[in-house]
């Protein structure tokens, strides 16, 4: 025991000589701040005025893509491109610190990567990288035998581009041809092009303004796409198109003419369907069409009704429908394809209170059911007669395991995911008879130090103000001192009912490996507990959200996890209207913010229906021109709430071509918070004018922002020297 004693006692020693930290730079002190100009625009609802000095920010799509920029266009530039400046004055002395992290980073992910293959109709479909290569090569090769297929070469077709996004690929029933999405704006509409696999030749079909895909009938003659409305980019339309025919001639089969609802198509597992689904927050519905007999008519499966979401898949005389018809946590019913409405609906799964039924894969003698229990995502395996029905075992105390790519009905093997905190992303091949289990691929992760053992996982939980239990996951490396000078990061997303899962990152062991902790916090909003968890963090409920992250800081700093000096708070897009509220409800928890791609003008953009995905989500935050959602949503958007005070310091980002949130959305909040917060803390924007929502598109391009996001963090930390 004594010997034991020692050798904690000089891992601590050895730990800390390690964590000796530098005062953080604060040279940008002395440099001049980007001033934007104020032009008083007054926005008048409800009898209510607010005034928006920054309104001018915006810019069209007309004239953010004209050839010569208007004067508006050029103000907007010349600001953007001040802050852009600025930021590298202020964080100049962290250039070689970024330059460190991403090639530590990049080191970490093996160059010539292949993805585990996966079957379907006679061929074996991967993708896999090469040395140097920034976009994968996509492949396939015949299961008879042969040579592989490159049906298309990433970086070939990437040369030449700032942005690169490929988007879904789909080859016909008789496997001769290629139908795949290209965006080279980053604006999320793209041009879908066709190519002949066996010859290698271009098609000259072209279908522009979709949304990055097509669904082949099985004449192999025929696709099905999805256009968007080119102001809102609202996917609203379904066109059949021909090959042979130019895009004009195209028939549209469907439109969906109520502008809170998007729509998309689809094909069955089983190939005999094609499905167009329409959805909003609230409310969902199908049509279907025979594959073989692309020129019929589409007939509704059930139709909408306002809180009833349903989806479906197709087997044997059936459809599969997991819904929440009398089921808040979902169901799983079947009813047969000649009758499909809701009263001939009969339950496979009933619902059950305590476990959220997330999906389901349907095979020839299994069910395979994907749950969430106690707020994790697990696996669940059933025959059709009943005798064997079992919950795939894991063991970490959070972790994330998923069904991934089942094509196959008549196979008693589950392909599925499986990570954790500590556990690179594993594939798995799963008897679901003999519970016998192969690994085909773990993530490597190419540093010579790792090792997952080294890393500790742990699950707590918070206490909201109204008493509900928020659980946290958190992971450390091992060696780790945790006391009030510990820095840690939290980060979360809490909207749509996304949830927040416990999975691996390699990236994140820069900061583990630098003595940070990592927390994630499972807030309402999110999904994690149930479909109640979401119910209660949307709408007029929104502000939950924020005050159980508060609660989260809090309880870590409580339990002596870190200190306000040395907590951290990171989320993007709505995760990054977290990050602008919580910083107006409690600037004094956090010594550094992160607000990638945030959306931070609720009330503005919610009330403009030009904006992309504003109609969509009433549903989601309310429609303010009601004056009750205008009241809620005016009390905590970070934009209208930003008040003469001290603020943490913040790191903003933010891409020119953003679709989903716009540009002007953290470009205006960043000049109200120059012009009114009281501190000397750092505040930068860094504005990508090339990219959009996502970032950079190649493979190791997108972690040159991440470093920004780490020497940021580490700066403020004074830990820019080493590693522990």
């Amino acid at each position: 025991m004594k010997k034991m004693n020692y050798l904690a006692t000089a891992l601590t020693l050895l730990v800390l000589l390690a964590c000796k930290k530098n005062e953080p730079n604060r040279d940008y002190v002395a440099l001049e701040v980007p001033v934007a100009e104020k032009s008083p625009e007054e926005l008048t609802i409800h009898g209510d005025t607010r005034i928006d000095d920054y309104f001018w920010m915006r810019l069209s799509d007309e004239q953010k893509n004209a050839e010569s920029p208007d004067e508006q266009t050029q103000k907007v530039l010349d600001y953007l491109n001040s802050e852009n400046d600025y930021k590298e004055r202020a964080l100049k002395h962290t250039e070689g610190l970024q330059e460190s992290l991403f090639d530590e980073i990049v080191g970490r992910i093996k160059k010539d990567d292949q993805s585990v293959p996966y079957n379907n109709n006679g061929y074996s479909y991967y993708t896999r990288y090469e040395e140097g290569m920034d976009y994968p090569l996509y492949c396939r090769k015949n299961l008879d035998g042969g040579e592989e297929e490159i049906m298309l070469n990433g970086p070939e077709m990437a040369k030449g581009y700032d942005y690169y996004g490929i988007g879904s690929r789909s080859v016909s029933e008789n496997n001769e041809l290629l139908g795949y999405g290209i965006d080279t704006v980053s604006r999320r509409r793209y041009n879908v092009y066709f190519k002949n696999l066996k010859t290698g030749e271009m098609l000259k079909d072209q279908l522009g303004n979709t949304t990055g895909g097509v669904v082949w009938a099985n004449d192999n003659k025929t696709v099905f796409y999805t256009s968007k409305d080119p102001v809102t980019l609202r996917a609203h339309k379904i066109y059949k198109h021909v090959l042979g025919t130019d895009q004009s001639e195209d028939q549209m089969v469907y439109e969906e003419t109520d502008d809170t609802f998007s729509c998309y198509v689809f094909k069955s597992k089983s190939d005999a369907y094609i499905i167009i689904g329409s959805y909003q927050t609230l409310s969902t519905e199908f049509r279907y069409l025979d594959a073989n007999t692309p020129n019929a008519e589409f007939k509704v499966v059930q139709p909408r009704e306002k809180d009833l979401e349903y989806s479906l898949d197709h087997f044997e005389d059936h459809f599969y429908i997991r819904t929440n018809k009398d089921a808040k946590n979902f169901k799983l019913v079947k009813t047969p394809i000649d009758k499909t409405t809701k009263e001939n609906w009969v339950d496979v799964i009933p619902h059950r209170e305590d476990v959220f039924l997330q999906g389901f894969v349907v095979f020839k003698d299994h069910l395979v059911l994907t749950e969430r229990l106690n707020g994790l995502r697990t696996i669940r395996v059933k025959d059709w007669q009943g005798e064997n029905d079992h919950y795939i075992e894991f063991n970490d105390p959070a972790f994330v395991a998923y069904t991934s790519t089942n094509l196959d009905f008549d196979t008693d093997i589950l392909r599925y995911g499986y990570t954790s905190l500590t556990t690179p992303n594993s594939t798995f091949d799963y008897n679901m008879n003999s519970k016998e289990q192969v690994l085909l691929k773990e993530e490597a992760v190419l540093d010579d130090e790792f090792n997952k053992d080294n890393y500790v996982s742990e699950r707590i939980y918070a206490t909201a103000p109204d008493g509900v239990k928020v659980p946290i996951s958190l992971v450390y490396k091992k060696g780790t001192d945790i006391n009030p000078e510990t820095p840690l990061l939290l980060y979360s997303y809490g909207s749509y009912g996304s949830s927040s899962e416990p999975s691996f990152r390699s990236d994140r062991l820069s900061l583990l490996d630098r003595g940070f902790v990592y927390a994630l916090a499972h807030i309402r909003g999110g999904q994690e507990m149930g479909r109640h968890w979401y119910e209660d963090g949307k709408l007029l409920k929104k502000k939950n959200t924020f005050t159980d992250f508060i609660a989260c800081g809090e309880h870590l700093v409580n339990e002596g996890f870190t200190s306000p000096e040395h907590l951290y708070a990171m989320g993007g897009s709505a995760g990054g209207l977290l990050m602008g509220a919580v910083v107006n409800m409690k600037p004094e928890l956090w010594n550094g913010v992160v607000a990638a791609v945030p959306f931070v003008d609720v009330v503005s953009t919610m009330l403009d229906e030009t904006i992309p995905l504003t109609t969509f989500e009433f549903d989601e935050w309310g429609n303010p021109k009601n004056k009750e959602y205008y009241d809620y949503m005016k009390s905590y958007s970070p934009y209208d709430n930003v008040e003469a005070k001290d603020y943490p310091n913040i790191l903003v980002t933010t891409g020119y071509w953003d679709s989903q949130v716009q540009y002007w959305e953290p470009a205006k909040w960043t000049a109200k918070l120059r012009e009114l917060k009281t501190d000397d803390n750092l505040l930068v924007l860094d504005c990508d004018m090339e990219t959009g929502h996502g970032g950079k598109s190649g493979r190791f391009e997108r972690y040159k922002r991440t470093a920004l996001y780490y020497s940021f963090l580490l700066n403020l930390e004074g830990l820019t020297d080493f590693k522990l």
